[in-house]
């Protein structure tokens, strides 16, 4: 089924009163559409599009040729995966010096951009981020539904997420590491992604996962890299309080861009509410939420999460401030609060909030215990994370 126009919480207007941008965003993110509805009138280089591509490559000075007969307006200009032809970022970069003009240039992946020893215009062009559908985007937003097959726009709204989901991860192995040579062996690579997506949300010991791979650990750690590098998936560091008086872990853990994407690669179909798989689902959607507002609002502040040699937990803290653990049960018990109250001890956190099944809020000795709609909904409305 075809999805309705959903209006996203990305704002690049402000960006572009003064600069150009490169847009990232893994694909299917719904950046063409995006930039389609944001400026419906802006000149348009789709390098998907063979024949764009043909002149273009051949012959990059035609980018300037083809600009000057499009007569000036307010709307910058979009080129469409400039990853595939990096060589027009010089055109880029000089028309921005000589005519001033703004572009938006788009991109699955800046993997390749980087590889080529790209400067990505010298400071002269932000970047930001398209993530999938967040809660706050999409009208009627149903939470099983984003829990089972992710947030990426083409998915949510498909009758077959399931087999659309199969086909996206194929086409990411296909033309992200295939077809860029960001690997060495495509076959290794797609046991490693789905050693990764079985340990989403844990920490990762790269022994351990090159054992279940059947990869060297040195090669787990490249692979990693290739994940963070297409913005497929991100490793989490831990939190190290200033006076800590608990050792903390060293490992990092890991989360996939998208629920529905970390569910097929582990082979998991279908997610009931009240499972064990809807805990770990449950936490990784709220770390997807945490990271798109905190990508949205040009918030620098670290995401990470608390754990100590001793077994005590926090699931996220952003900066030093604010303290969220993830519980999918309907009825939170004291033992469930016991990692907040140990963090507590240790940093000045301004916040601390227990994510729930539960169905009312309520606060228990300063923790805060939300039930996930009023969570998400407070996080976009400005109430969790702002200052």
């Amino acid at each position: 089924m075809t999805g309705p126009t959903v209006p996203r919480r990305l704002d690049l207007a402000s960006d572009l009163r003064d600069r150009s941008v490169f847009l990232f965003g893994p694909r299917q993110t719904g950046k063409t559409t995006y930039l389609k509805a944001l400026f419906p009138h802006a000149p348009e280089f789709n390098l998907l599009r063979g024949e764009v591509f043909l002149r273009l490559s051949r012959e990059p000075g035609r980018l300037r040729q083809e600009l000057a007969a499009v007569a000036r307006s307010r709307a910058p200009v979009i080129i469409d995966e400039i990853q595939k032809l990096p060589s027009l970022l010089d055109e880029v970069h000089d028309l921005i010096e000589s005519r001033g003009l703004q572009f938006v240039l788009a991109a699955s992946s800046p993997a390749k951009l980087r590889r080529g020893g790209v400067n990505l215009l010298g400071g002269r062009a932000r970047i930001r981020r398209l993530f999938p559908f967040v809660s706050a985007e999409v009208p009627d937003w149903d939470l099983m539904r984003a829990i089972n097959v992710g947030g990426v726009p083409s998915i949510y709204y498909s009758d077959d997420p399931v087999e659309d989901l199969r086909a996206y991860c194929g086409s990411y192995l296909q033309l992200e590491i295939q077809a860029e040579g960001l690997v060495r062996g495509v076959e290794r690579f797609s046991r490693f992604l789905t050693a990764a997506a079985l340990g989403c949300g844990q920490q990762v010991v790269f022994e351990r996962l090159a054992s279940d791979a059947a990869v060297p650990a040195r090669t787990v750690r490249e692979y990693f890299q290739v994940l963070d590098d297409t913005l497929v998936g991100e490793l989490v560091r831990p939190f190290t309080p200033k006076r800590a008086s608990r050792k903390p872990v060293s490992h990092a853990k890991f989360y996939l861009f998208d629920v529905g994407v970390a569910n097929v690669l582990a082979g998991i179909t279908r997610i009931e509410a009240g499972s064990a798989a809807f805990g770990r689902a449950l936490e990784h959607l709220v770390y997807c939420e945490l990271s798109a507002r905190l990508g949205y609002t040009r918030d620098t502040r670290p995401l990470t999460f608390w754990r100590t040699a001793d077994g005590s937990e926090v699931d996220f803290v952003v900066g030093d401030s604010v303290a969220i653990e993830v519980k999918a049960s309907g009825s939170v018990i004291p033992r469930d609060l016991t990692g907040l109250r140990r963090l507590a001890e240790e940093a000045p956190l301004r916040r601390r909030i227990v994510v729930c099944g539960e169905s009312a809020p309520r606060i228990v000795d300063g923790i805060e215990l939300l039930p996930v709609r009023e969570f998400l909904a407070a996080l976009w409305n400005g109430e969790i994370l702002d200052e």
